[in-house]
């Protein structure tokens, strides 16, 4: 996380806290929010369009998302994204220059 920008105290407070993330979709329109203690991040997109998206360290981008099966793919900032939805868990892997985070959610809900 230290290579996506984050500071060491961003990273021990992420470890300390429980993160939610909420994926609505509506055919290739999706909203995802992702809320960590009292941080929100919410970014809406269509799929194969260029939209703004909030990275982890808050700052705005550029991107497009693409989607494959079950799979959302995306580049922002160098770093590769793929969330992959299967039933009730979703699998997020980030890739920046051979270092891999892997994050595993399942459904609460």
């Amino acid at each position: 996380m230290k290579a996506a920008g984050l500071s060491d105290e961003l990273i021990q407070k992420g470890k300390d806290l429980k993160s939610i993330s909420e994926i609505d979709q509506n055919g290739d329109d999706f909203k995802v929010t992702v809320t960590t203690g009292s941080k929100v991040i919410v970014n809406c997109f269509t799929v194969g369009q260029e939209c703004e998206l909030e990275t982890l360290t808050g700052e705005k981008t550029m991107a497009v998302v693409h989607m494959d099966g079950n799979k959302l793919t995306t580049t922002v900032k160098g770093i590769d994204s793929v969330t992959e939805i299967n039933g009730d868990t979703i699998v997020n892997t980030m890739t920046l220059d051979g270092i891999v985070y892997k994050r595993i959610s399942k459904r609460i809900s």
